[in-house]
């Protein structure tokens, strides 16, 4: 079974506050997993494709005639 982190554990592997989760959890913007009431759990690789997601690949630039080129 995958592990499920708690809203605090996400936070501290992003270097957020606990706010942000949350936040991502009300706009459904990243998956989770609601244990009864109003417990919530974010899988480990849901939290994953959300850093992939938003990660950006450098690009390699070239200069010509003082302009960048990509």
């Amino acid at each position: 079974m995958e592990k499920l982190l708690t809203v605090k554990e996400a936070a501290a592997r992003l270097g957020t506050t606990e706010r942000f989760p949350r936040r991502l959890i009300a706009e459904r913007r990243i998956r989770y997993v609601k244990l009864g009431g109003h417990h919530v759990r974010i899988p480990e690789t849901a939290l994953a494709e959300f850093i992939a997601a938003g990660t950006v690949e450098p690009v390699t630039v070239s200069w010509s005639g003082g302009r960048a080129v990509a």
